[in-house]
């Protein structure tokens, strides 16, 4: 099945919870669900396995960009309509401002945003410090997108020792193939969350570059310092440095990158 049948997304409450619950208790395989609530929001139960997966904030706020021009807002607004009703989107507050259309302002505007409803620099680090905060906890475990990206075989066979999965090293090295960026965008029909719903004006474009370093393209080095600060405020320095780069950056307590060439 797609994979947005076999993982539901519970919080984007666009299907009614009955119909989910359904199809969840329906599966006998071991179950994973996706959601963007933040650890301290989830369920805790003996048995589950939290995984947290960051990126770096300036690409997070790249990706959104591409993430919202391409949603069709409507039909998503339909299916959670259909599915739950709008009445409880009172409860926060009036829409944001609508996102300047200057890649620069843009970015700017995410990284300074403080509305606790708006996806922003603010929310995406807390996100992430929640289960920073309990990464000695051993139901939970943290990846980073660019350790995925550098040794592909070696997270995945970190993420079997965490699930507990015996698994040979041929068919991690054919897994990692599976799951590389071109044959997940191939494959984005059966992959992309919400592929069966409309919600994307390109489902294949839910995988737009996949790169790490996106933001070098926009930002300058005066821009570099003020994110910084920006940081500052909101992140210890060691969850700033793994956010920025991952468990090897962490290791090394490196500073946030460069604008350098890549």
């Amino acid at each position: 099945q797609p994979l947005s049948k076999l993982s539901p997304w519970l919080d984007q409450q666009t299907l009614p919870l009955s119909e989910v619950v359904a199809a969840l208790e329906a599966q006998q395989h071991r179950r994973i669900i996706k959601t963007h609530t933040p650890l301290d929001g989830l369920p805790r139960a003996d048995g589950l396995t939290y995984l947290c997966v960051g990126r770096d904030p300036r690409d997070v706020s790249i990706s959104w960009a591409h993430h919202w021009s391409n949603m069709d807002l409507d039909a998503f607004m339909a299916a959670r309509a259909a599915a739950v009703g709008l009445d409880d989107l009172a409860e926060l507050g009036p829409p944001p401002a609508p996102a300047p259309d200057d890649p620069r302002e843009r970015f700017w505007h995410w990284a300074t945003d403080a509305t606790e409803t708006s996806t922003n620099l603010a929310n995406v680090l807390h996100h992430l410090a929640v289960s920073w905060e309990q990464r000695n906890d051993p139901a939970v475990h943290l990846f980073h997108y660019s350790d995925l990206q550098a040794d592909l075989v070696g997270q995945l066979r970190r993420l079997a020792d965490v699930l507990h999965i015996e698994v040979g090293e041929d068919r991690l090295v054919e897994l990692a193939d599976a799951a590389g960026f071109e044959r997940v965008k191939a494959r984005a029909e059966m992959i992309a969350p919400n592929a069966t719903t409309g919600f994307w004006r390109s489902t294949e474009e839910f995988f737009h570059r996949g790169t790490n370093g996106q933001w070098r393209e926009l930002l300058d080095d005066d821009d570099l310092v003020r994110y910084e600060q920006r940081v500052a405020e909101l992140a210890t320095p060691d969850l700033a440095a793994w956010v920025h780069g991952g468990w090897a950056a962490f290791a090394d307590r490196a500073p946030i990158a460069s604008a350098g060439p890549t």
